[in-house]
């Protein structure tokens, strides 16, 4: 049946709809539009802690989650329709409970495959012009490293670390010339271009105000949970909350990395996280 459809793309788009929205989502998706859109957004990155972040902001009273994390609605999922992204959300009923009684209410979603994608900004201005983006920036070598090792788990990557990184790197010229290719490029092996967040974070800054984003390193939220949930909620403009239990979600554990391969990737990512640390006004304590 649905390969059938795949010849005919309308048909199937509009099928896609009407499955996704009415058979999974069934009674969200009839009351979409009673329901609220994401007054924040985690939009990176992936491998670097996104998940656990969400979900701890959500421990927060004010905070209504949203069904799953990952929602994927503007990039893979964009053909599914507003609808289907509302359907994923509290109602407007729920939020106006949760602020009766709290003072305030927000929800919000997280999906770190967001930040590599010109496309994928253009459609959260047009649709959310307000909307507080919260971008969470890992150490790029261990957050490649992480990302590899998710393939070696998968099965779809075979080769060594090194072998994989080099495939790479020999296929991009250790350039990326232009947003489009930044996009063409960031594939789910896509392991060292992931890592250059300055290309990333202009595609951001260029479209949304300075006062719409929030930036934090994953080494922080690690070190000093209490205090970067802290800021973030400064930034939701809800009340400071006590998180009890930190989360963390999807942790995994894998060889150390070689130290050869270390030093390449320290030399390699000196110039690009010199440019994020211009960009954004301040160093993590990444490595030297």
């Amino acid at each position: 049946m649905k390969n059938w459809l795949k010849k005919y793309p309308k048909i199937h788009r509009v099928f896609q709809r009407f499955y996704y929205q009415f058979v999974k989502r069934h009674i969200f998706a009839i009351s979409g539009p009673l329901r609220s859109l994401p007054d924040f957004i985690i939009i990176g990155t992936a491998r670097s802690g996104t998940t656990s972040l969400y979900y701890n902001i959500c421990q927060h009273p004010c905070v209504l989650p949203a069904a799953y994390d990952e929602l994927g609605f503007f990039d893979s999922n964009f053909h599914l329709g507003l609808n289907w992204y509302r359907s994923l959300f509290p109602t407007l009923f729920s939020k106006w409970i949760v602020k009766h009684n709290k003072k305030f209410a927000i929800t919000g979603e997280d999906t770190p495959f967001y930040i590599w994608s010109p496309t994928v900004a253009k459609r959260i201005l047009k649709i959310l012009p307000n909307v507080k983006l919260i971008v969470l920036f890992r150490n790029p070598i261990d957050r490649a490293y992480s990302n590899y090792h998710l393939g070696v788990r998968a099965g779809s990557e075979n080769l060594s670390f090194e072998d994989a990184i080099q495939v790479e790197l020999n296929r991009l010229n250790n350039k990326i010339e232009s947003e489009n290719e930044l996009e063409k490029y960031t594939t789910p092996r896509s392991y060292i271009v992931k890592g250059l967040y300055a290309n990333q974070l202009k595609i951001w800054l260029e479209l949304f105000n300075n006062e719409q984003l929030f930036i934090i390193s994953t080494e922080d939220f690690e070190s000093k949970p209490q205090e970067t949930l802290d800021k973030i909620f400064d930034f939701l403009q809800i009340p400071k909350n006590h998180v009890v239990n930190p989360e963390k979600h999807k942790v995994a554990s894998y060889p150390k990395m070689k130290s050869e391969t270390r030093k390449f990737l320290i030399d390699f990512y000196k110039k690009p996280n010199a440019e994020l640390f211009s960009m954004i006004g301040r160093e993590f304590d990444w490595d030297k």
